[in-house]
């Protein structure tokens, strides 16, 4: 995978395998669980859920898997090498098995669901595989596996949102934290198999998502994430008929909660954001002013074959509303280089559609066929691979050039930045991102600490950090 540096980055490189602690006194007697997470901040989010639902069994997390009692890989379907990563932790977790044949090895979310019968019959090598929608029953499958049964639980529902869960915070920076809002996708895009190992698009109750924002926020949090597959499509009715609730509302409500809480949301579809979002944006200082819109391609035929209902016209559309109601909004998109049957012509829209829009951030791949999908069964996967790498090679070559050009629009203005924490190079320097969701590097100073707003004063840059100090 090839991308730019962006706040929610839906497969956040430095996150990858990242084993997931909680900060909570040691008991001497306790279980040792050991999360690993891949994939997009769903399954990040799902992992809290997790712990959440094991902790009330006596578990607790630890970051050293040679000590735990149950070690959980939390996966992603969505590209090849998320699997093979998986596969790689999955034989080094067998070598400490056989160390300890009472460990008990699990995969959960997204690969447990299409790849259950190889796990666990196969190749053997795990004892309990559970999909993203059978986390509650968690603690029965655990206790199937210690009665010598290998367990399973890949049901997808229709119903379940964990709405009623406070998930646990794992590895927080207790400044930034996510929400999840919908689960599922009823989209159907050709080339994604979302749909298949999370199931049917479903909202959760939006007074249980306003709760967990107020409670973040009385805990220190100054920044929540609202996530989904397509937040856009969220629509909740309460059981009575008596109130229904769509994103543009939800996010006033989240907007509400304190002026001081920032709100930002991803992802959103091109085919059902509406211009009453792009209002409510508009609307609060504390809303970001930031969207992650795929545009996956330029070109209308391509669009088409990858079923994303809508045109390159509709799509541009949506675009200059944007910079209409938002001005200066920050735009991120996907792009996909070389799907199937994709022409020089049609490659070179996808780099016109760049030239358009000029994207803040992007994350740019070559395509790679996924078992079980429509692109899969229907459609050649017949563009050569040195083909696909060139053509992605110019669109990151188009992207840099974009990136550096929208930071460099930020010199010599003052930005307001919420404090995330130190830089990785330097405890000498807070990092901390701005409305835009672009990176800002500048020295601390006395008085100012994470989890505040500083103004920053943007002296230069480069092609994904800002860098000042504070005023």
């Amino acid at each position: 995978m090839i991308d730019l540096q962006v706040q929610d980055k839906k497969h956040d490189e430095a996150r990858q395998g990242e084993a997931l602690i909680l900060d909570t006194p040691v008991k001497a007697d306790a279980r040792k669980l050991y999360i690993e997470s891949y994939g997009c901040a769903m399954n990040f989010a799902d992992s809290e859920i997790v712990a959440s639902i094991l902790s009330e069994t006596g578990f607790e997390t630890t970051g050293d898997y040679h000590q735990a009692d149950v070690i959980f890989i939390n996966t992603c379907s969505i590209r090849e090498n998320a699997e093979t990563r998986v596969r790689n932790r999955l034989s080094q977790f067998g070598v400490e098995k056989r160390r300890n044949p009472k460990l008990i090895v699990g995969v959960l979310g997204c690969m447990a669901e299409r790849l259950k019968s190889k796990f666990l019959e196969e190749e053997r090598l795990v004892d309990v595989v559970v999909g993203p929608d059978a986390y509650r029953d968690l603690p029965n499958l655990i206790e199937q596996v210690e009665s010598g049964h290998k367990a399973v639980n890949v049901l997808l529902s229709r119903e379940e949102t964990y709405a009623d869960i406070s998930p646990v915070r794992l590895n927080s920076n207790g400044i930034t934290a996510f929400i999840s809002i919908t689960r599922g996708c009823n989209n159907m895009c050709s080339f994604c198999v979302v749909p298949f190992t999370r199931g049917r698009e479903r909202s959760r109750d939006a007074h249980s998502i306003i709760e967990e924002a107020k409670a973040l926020f009385e805990a220190g949090y100054r920044e929540v994430t609202l996530l989904g597959q397509n937040v856009d499509s969220y629509t909740w009715t309460s059981e009575d008929g008596t109130e229904t609730v769509n994103f543009a509302q939800l996010l006033e409500q989240t907007a509400l909660v304190s002026p001081d809480l920032r709100v930002r949301f991803s992802t959103s579809h091109p085919k059902d954001i509406t211009d009453e979002v792009l209002h409510t944006i508009a609307k609060y200082d504390n809303i970001c002013n930031y969207i992650h819109l795929p545009v996956q391609s330029g070109n209308t035929r391509i669009l088409e074959l990858m079923n994303r209902t809508y045109t390159r016209e509709w799509y541009i559309n949506r675009i200059d509303a944007i910079r209409n109601i938002i001005p200066g909004c920050a735009i991120s998109t996907d792009i996909i280089a070389g799907f199937c049957t994709e022409t020089e012509e049609e490659h070179e829209e996808t780099l016109s559609m760049m030239d358009y829009v000029q994207y803040d951030f992007a994350y740019n791949f070559t395509y790679s066929e996924r078992p079980g999908t429509l692109a899969a069964r229907k459609l050649e996967d017949d563009i050569p691979e040195e083909v696909k790498k060139r053509r992605l090679a110019e669109i990151l070559a188009k992207q840099q050039a974009h990136s550096l050009m929208r930071l460099q629009e930020w010199v010599g203005k003052t930005v307001r930045v919420l404090i995330e924490g130190t830089s990785k190079k330097s405890d000498l320097d807070y990092c901390g991102r701005g409305d835009s969701g672009a990176m800002a590097i500048f020295p601390a100073i006395e008085g100012v600490k994470p989890g505040q707003y500083a103004n920053v004063y943007i002296e230069k840059c480069t092609s994904a950090t800002l860098i000042g100090k504070i005023v």
